[in-house]
């Protein structure tokens, strides 16, 4: 009785076996269809799902995530990665100009609210002017929109030729700096100069207009 409890149980398992093997080399040929809904990168180029777990793929450059400041963005053209100017600082890119003393760049910087402060305080207080140590006045602030964020301009620095413009974007914990510095500026006294026409400003609103993120 036993022998054939035992028989009748290795046929199942067997059976079961088979039946599960089968399946499995079945399912595996069949070709998968993952929806067809798309990533668009910050450069605009749209990416489907692909592999067996129809993942996105990671968008191609110039398209980079910053994974620990939470926003992605593409690199304007022309601009390589350089070395952090500071501790605040989590990218840099600069673009070679007429001279070697005259680069373009773009930085970014980000800075913690405290739990005390609020971020038009902790904006206060970074912008200061690199030649006069101080804090800059309320007439260089102003405000735009860029793609889907708002960010307060500060005119940082126009000092011998070097015109700085910084674009802030508060966040619930801390802001982001977005600096374009255009270096070699014949004109940087003239009081109608449009700052944002120069090309490491023009390149970094093109850069903020398709920033993801917060």
């Amino acid at each position: 009785m036993r022998s054939l409890f035992f028989g009748i149980l290795f046929v199942l398992l067997v059976g079961i076996g088979g039946f599960m093997y089968r399946n499995a080399v079945e399912y595996s040929a069949r070709p998968i269809a993952c929806t067809l809904d798309a990533l668009v990168c910050p450069d605009g180029t749209a990416l489907g799902r692909t592999g067996p777990s129809c993942t996105f793929p990671a968008c191609p450059p110039p398209n980079v995530s910053l994974s620990d400041v939470g926003i992605a963005f593409a690199v304007p053209e022309g601009f390589s990665p350089a070395e952090l100017p500071d501790s605040a600082s989590v990218a840099s890119y600069r673009k070679a100009g007429p001279t070697p003393e005259e680069p373009a760049e773009i930085i970014i910087r980000r800075y913690a609210i405290a739990p005390s402060s609020t971020a038009l305080a902790t904006i206060q207080e970074t912008a200061i002017g690199g030649a006069s140590g101080e804090p800059v006045p309320s007439i260089a602030y102003s405000s735009t929109v860029l793609g889907a964020h708002r960010y307060t301009v500060v005119s940082i620095e126009r000092f011998e030729a070097v015109v700085d413009t910084a674009y802030y974007l508060a966040r619930g914990a801390d802001v982001l700096r977005f600096d374009a510095i255009d270096r070699g500026v014949v004109n940087w006294t003239d009081p109608d100069l449009d700052t944002a026409a120069l090309p490491a400003a023009a390149a970094l609103r093109q850069l903020l207009a398709g920033l993801q993120g917060e």
